[in-house]
C-alpha cells in the first residue's frame, strides 16, 4: 500500500474492472470533424475531457515564452540521459541484418526535441555500418502524436533536416522517411509485428481520460482538487490508480503486437518515490490548485467549475509500474533507471536551495502552462491564464523555500519475451 499521508490516503489494489469509454478512431474522427459541434453543446466541458481528452489535448504552440517549443528543456534532458540506451538498441538491431528499421516515437510533440532522437538512431545506424562493412538499412521513422498535436511544424522541421543531412553527409548518409501518426498510443497503432523499434519520453504519465468515477450522480469525489491532493480520499486515489493500469496495460498488449521479435523499446516518464516528497507531483498540480481555489474566493473562478475540473494524470510508482508489467506478461524488462530533474528546467545545479526563487517560479510556471494550458482554457476559459499562471509563479516560489523540488524520471528499457517466457509469465 502507497500512501500520501497515512491517515489521508492509501492506494489499494481493486480488481473491479474498468469499462472502456474511449471510442474507436473511426468515431472519434467522426466525432471530431463531423458530428463535434452538436455533441459538444449536449456535453459539459467536463464530461468532455471525461470522456475523451484528445479532443482539447495538445501542447501550446508557437513560439512565444510560454510555447512548448521554448519550455521543453527538461525533455530534452531525458532524451540526453536515454541517448546510450537508444544507441545500443539500434546497434543490437542492426546485427540481424534489416534491410529496413521501423522507428516509431510514441507521443512525439512538436518542440525542437521532436527529432533529437532520430538524430541519435541515424548516427547509431551509421556507425555501427561503417564499422562492421554492413550495407546501410532504410529507417522508416513514425512521429504519433494525438491528432491536435501541430503536425504540420513536424514536417516543416523535417524537411529542413533531411536538408541539412543531405548536406553534410552528401550520399554518404542514412536513408530516412518520417511520417506523421495521429492517436492515441493506448491503442494498436501498426500491422502486427512490424516495428523494430518503439521510444516514449514524457508521455506515459498522461492518462487516456480523467479517471471514470470522480463524478457521481452530481457529486463531485475530488472536490477543490484537480489531481491527487492531501485532501483527496482513498477512493479518489484508487479511481487514478485503477486508470493507470488499465491505460498501461493497453499500451504494452499493443505494442507486443507490433513489435518484430527481437525490437526494443524503451520509456521515460515521471513517476513517485513517495507522496510526500518537496518535488512530488502533488505539489506540481498542487499548487495550481491553491491558485485556482483563490481566484474562487476571488469571485474570478466559478467553484461548480474548479470542482468539475480533473488531470487525467498520474505518477505511479515503480512498484507500480512493475506490477503491470507483469501483469500484462509480454515484456522482459531489461533494465531499469532513474534520474532526478529539477523542476526548474534552466536550473543545472546539485545545490539543494534555490537562489533566485522568483525566476525559478516563473521559469516552472511556464513550463507547466506550455502543457496545460490548451486543457485549462478548454474547461475554464482563457480570461484566467494570465493571471492563473502568475500566482502559480508565485506559489512555486514560496514552495521552494523549503528546499529544491526535484521530478523523479523512470527510464524503461525492454523486450519482447519468447513464446514461452510470455506464456509463464503473463495471467
Amino acid at each position: 500500500m502507497c500512501h500520501v499521508n497515512s491517515t489521508v490516503l492509501g492506494i489499494e489494489e481493486s480488481r473491479d474492472a474498468v469499462p472502456s469509454c474511449v471510442p474507436s478512431m473511426r468515431r472519434r474522427s467522426a466525432f471530431w470533424l463531423v458530428s463535434g459541434p452538436h455533441c459538444v453543446s449536449e456535453l459539459s466541458q467536463a464530461e468532455l475531457l471525461a470522456m475523451n481528452f484528445e479532443l482539447v489535448f495538445q501542447m501550446l504552440g508557437g513560439g512565444g515564452q510560454t510555447s512548448y517549443a521554448k519550455n521543453s528543456k527538461l525533455q530534452e534532458k531525458a532524451v540526453v540521459r536515454i541517448k546510450p540506451l537508444v544507441e545500443e538498441s539500434i546497434k543490437q538491431i542492426c546485427k540481424t541484418l534489416p534491410e529496413k528499421l521501423v522507428v516509431t516515437d510514441l507521443g512525439c510533440s512538436s518542440g525542437p526535441n521532436t527529432l533529437l532522437v532520430l538524430t541519435q538512431i541515424l548516427n547509431a545506424v551509421y556507425e555501427y555500418c561503417t564499422q562492421s562493412s554492413q550495407l546501410k538499412p532504410e529507417i522508416q521513422y513514425f512521429l504519433n502524436d494525438l491528432p491536435n498535436n501541430d503536425f504540420n511544424n513536424i514536417f516543416q522541421l523535417s524537411v529542413q533536416y533531411e536538408t541539412r543531412i543531405r548536406e553534410e553527409k552528401g550520399d554518404d548518409y542514412v536513408p530516412f522517411y518520417v511520417v506523421g501518426l495521429p492517436g492515441s498510443f493506448y491503442k494498436r497503432l501498426f500491422p502486427s509485428k512490424s516495428v523494430n523499434f518503439f521510444y516514449s519520453s514524457y508521455s506515459l504519465h498522461w492518462l487516456s481520460q480523467v479517471p471514470k468515477g470522480l463524478e457521481e450522480e452530481g457529486y463531485h469525489l475530488n472536490e477543490k482538487e484537480i489531481y491527487i491532493n492531501k485532501g483527496s480520499s482513498t477512493t479518489v486515489a484508487n479511481l487514478y490508480l485503477k486508470q493507470f493500469k488499465r491505460d498501461f496495460s493497453d499500451f504494452l498488449k499493443s505494442r507486443s503486437k507490433e513489435l518484430i521479435f527481437g525490437g526494443r523499446m524503451i520509456l521515460s516518464f515521471l513517476g513517485r518515490a513517495d507522496w510526500q516528497s518537496i518535488g512530488g507531483l502533488l505539489y506540481t498540480w498542487g499548487l495550481i490548485a491553491e491558485a485556482l481555489k483563490a481566484m474562487v474566493l476571488e469571485g474570478l473562478v466559478e467553484e461548480d467549475k474548479l470542482n468539475a475540473f480533473n488531470l487525467p494524470f498520474y505518477s505511479p510508482s515503480m512498484e507500480e509500474v512493475i506490477s503491470v508489467i507483469n501483469m500484462e506478461g509480454s515484456f522482459q524488462l531489461e533494465q531499469v533507471q532513474t534520474f532526478d530533474s529539477n523542476w526548474d528546467p534552466f536550473d543545472e545545479s546539485n545545490d539543494t536551495f534555490v537562489e533566485d526563487k522568483r525566476l525559478s517560479g516563473k521559469n516552472v510556471s511556464n513550463y507547466i502552462r506550455s502543457i496545460v494550458e490548451p486543457l485549462i482554457t478548454s474547461h475554464f476559459g482563457d480570461e484566467i491564464i494570465e493571471d492563473l499562471f502568475s500566482r502559480y509563479a508565485q506559489n512555486i516560489a514560496r514552495h521552494m523555500s523549503a528546499g529544491k523540488p526535484k521530478y523523479l524520471v523512470f527510464i524503461l528499457f525492454m523486450k519482447l519475451k519468447d513464446e514461452e517466457q510470455a506464456i509463464c509469465g503473463g495471467e
